[in-house]
């Protein structure tokens, strides 16, 4: 049973508005939505430029659609589209004088820096590597380009340009049955010969796995996203000069990633997180550092480093005097801390701030800092005042600030909130009285019923403040009852909210459909501080069940709510509590579990997450201490109490969490005679409800709602 405390009720000045139109949100209107993705000002404040990604109609297929991802600049008056056709672009960004911009683009399958001046002329290709290249970083003067590019070791092996001296790695590529590294070096003279000696043997099964007839694993870190890959990947850094025909130079080198990059306010250094110590394998070194190089990648010093701690997001002040960053504790759950320092990584301070910060930015005296942060059910801007160390939160909870760019006295940004999924705005630096730039989703959304979500917060058994959001059903009738369905956020460190983004269409879609939807951030969400956030510790089960059950059941007080019509779904980390909770409470008609992992017992060896385990648990399998915990913490123990009807769905090509489990799930329910549904979406990954296939993406939102009805619905 579920013991609440106290329910408090905080009701939003705008819960219960609504938009004029009465036109239903469609399953397709997942196509109509356009989103501001990055945006970055021109220096002198006047100019912005940024990306809007659209859903295009496929060339190829009628059914299919495609992401599309374009410039485009105003002068906060009239808009331009700078690039079209069918390869997206991505990281615009000005050049200090206001006169070009640099992105990056596909070419052949890879992606490369172009420039484009904005006083006429076409953009023209800055760089042609065969590894592609991205995140371009203009210098101070404006007469260079920071660019990385991503590789391998076999290509850092083969390479005689990324690898002049072909050295092997610093650290130990753990091949079983080889002491060092030096088998890297096997003589390339000989011809495989599945007959001939051990040396030739050797080349025919090198042979085999170069035909992709075979996949040999050495490192820990195997699963990708979608596939499987033994290949350590990483990032090195170039620097190449802004004209046409110019050379890149590669100033990194060696088997590591840097990442962040970013250019000093002078010009004369180039800032990067790595590894912490380059002598481990990339696998195992979880630490990473702040660096600083010259420009050509000499004199590279680790300015900020810590045994178990990983640094990250190094934003050098226009000033040279102050850098800031962010740190996270990797042994255990991590959390974001914001952190400033002088230039050379002295005198660090750790800023009091209980919210994970990110998305950096200083204003052009150097001296305030602007950053995001994930918080009550929202993303706000920050202000950071540098010389009293005080946070200013700028922008509300109802809304989620997803992009933003400072320049002079402006701030740009893109914001998510109910009644518009994403559009631009301009304000000052107060970010008061914004000024809407876009117009985006307006014209269709004008015709749409809108649910405005109501806010309403209780107390948990553990004494914490859950903050849950309950959504009428879209053009209500007086006397008419409805069904309630539960929704629930995974990660177990997600957030929901208004002003979350990545389900305004799913929430608008079931109110639409005649659904009451109900959303909460229990226990273990983000945007509530570390405590909030760490008070899952192995109990991922009957804590977080509590807190999404307790919002539930107030809902379903509602004189409007059909009790006997109750349904449950949730993805990732919420597929597993789905399980879990149709095999503790049977309130639900039906449930839909998708992605999830269900027996934490076998998930290490499942999907790539699989650190959550020693994380979140406090060891592994074999631990004769976890063994219980692990058990009593499994959906799967309880399988044999479910009665609750069970959609089970996973990406075929999911290696976050793994395909397996849920097929063992399936299985067994099928022996008992339960009844259960099993979905499998060919090459779908762990994303797919996000960013996967566009026909996959509606057939999901549509499987939900017609399982569902076939329970709560007129069928």
């Amino acid at each position: 049973m579920i013991k609440r405390l106290s329910i408090i009720l905080l009701v939003v000045s705008n819960s219960l508005f609504a938009q004029n139109g009465k036109d239903k949100v469609l399953v397709t209107d997942m196509n109509k939505i356009k989103s501001v993705g990055s945006v970055n000002l021109s220096p002198d404040g006047k100019k912005v430029i940024y990306s809007i990604r659209t859903n295009e109609p496929s060339e190829e297929n009628k059914l299919e659609f495609d992401y599309r991802s374009h410039i485009w600049v105003s002068d906060f008056q009239t808009s331009k589209q700078l690039t079209r056709g069918l390869e997206s672009v991505g990281s615009a960004i000005w050049s200090p004088d206001g006169k070009q911009i640099a992105f990056a683009r596909g070419v052949k399958g890879k992606s490369q820096i172009f420039i484009m001046p904005l006083d006429g002329g076409e953009a023209f290709q800055l760089t042609d590597l065969k590894q592609g290249a991205s995140n371009p970083s203009w210098s101070p003067d404006g007469s260079k380009i920071l660019f990385s590019v991503g590789t391998t070791v076999n290509e850092m092996l083969r390479d005689t340009l990324l690898n002049p001296s072909k050295a092997l790695p610093s650290w130990s590529f753990e091949k079983a049955g080889f002491k060092d590294n030096t088998f890297l070096k096997a003589d390339k003279k000989v011809k495989p010969n599945p007959d001939g000696s051990l040396a030739e043997i050797r080349a025919y099964l090198d042979k085999d796995v170069e035909d992709k007839k075979a996949k040999v694993f050495s490192r820990l870190n195997f699963q990708g996203e979608a596939n499987t890959d033994p290949e350590i990947r990483f990032n090195l850094l170039f620097v190449i000069e802004v004209k046409e025909g110019a050379k890149a130079k590669q100033i990194t080198h060696g088997y590591w990633s840097y990442n962040g990059a970013t250019w000093s306010a002078d010009g004369k250094k180039i800032f990067a997180s790595c590894g912490r110590d380059t002598t481990l394998h990339p696998d195992r070194e979880q630490n990473s550092a702040i660096v600083s190089m010259n420009v050509d990648g000499s004199d590279l010093k680790y300015i900020v480093a810590k045994k178990g701690v990983s640094y990250s997001n190094p934003t050098p002040s226009p000033d040279g005097k102050l850098i800031a960053f962010t740190q996270s504790e990797v042994s255990w759950l991590g959390f974001n801390q914001l952190l400033i320092a002088n230039a050379d990584g002295s005198n660090i301070t750790s800023i009091v701030f209980d919210r994970a910060s990110g998305n950096l930015e200083w204003t052009d005296d150097s001296k305030a800092l602007y950053l995001t942060a994930p918080s009550n059910g929202g993303t706000p801007i920050y202000k950071l005042d540098i010389a009293s160390k005080k946070i200013e939160k700028l922008t509300d909870f109802n809304t989620g600030i997803t992009a933003f760019d400072i320049a002079k006295d402006k701030i740009a940004f893109a914001k998510t909130e109910v009644k518009n999924p994403s559009e631009l705005y301009v304000a000052d630096l107060s970010v008061k009285n914004p000024v809407k730039i876009t117009s985006l989703n307006d014209d269709w959304l004008s015709a749409k019923a809108i649910s405005f979500p109501e806010k309403r917060t209780y107390k948990n058994s553990k004494g914490l403040i859950v903050e849950y959001w309950i959504m009428k059903p879209a053009n209500m009738e007086n006397g008419k009852k409805y069904p309630l369905l539960l929704n629930m956020h995974g990660g177990p460190t997600a957030m929901w909210g208004p002003g979350e983004s990545s389900m305004w269409h799913e929430f608008q879609y079931f109110c639409s459909q005649g659904y009451a939807v109900v959303y909460a951030n229990p226990r273990g969400s983000g945007g509530y501080g570390k405590d909030f956030q760490f008070a899952n510790y192995q109990d991922w089960g009957t804590g977080p069940a509590e807190d999404v059950l307790a919002a539930a059941s107030d809902a379903a007080k509602e004189a409007w709510v059909d009790t006997s019509k109750q349904v449950l779904t949730g993805g990732s980390y919420a597929g597993y509590l789905t399980a879990w909770i149709v095999g503790h409470d049977h309130r639900f008609k039906a449930a839909f579990a998708q992605r999830g992992v269900y027996d934490l017992t076998t998930f290490m060896g499942e999907g790539n997450a699989w650190r959550l385990v020693p994380n979140y648990f406090g060891g592994y399998p074999w631990e004769e201490k976890i063994k219980p915990i692990l058990e009593r913490e499994s959906p799967y123990t309880y399988i044999d109490k479910i009665k609750t009807p069970l959609l089970i769905k996973h990406g075929e090509n999911d290696l976050r969490t793994g395909v397996i489990q849920s097929e063992m799930m399936f299985k067994s329910m099928k022996i008992m005679g339960k009844e259960v549904e099993y979905v499998r979406m060919p090459g779908g990954t762990h994303e797919l409800s996000r960013s996967g296939n566009i026909r996959q993406r509606i057939d999901r939102m549509l499987r939900i709602y017609e399982f569902f009805e076939r329970y709560v619905g007129k069928k």
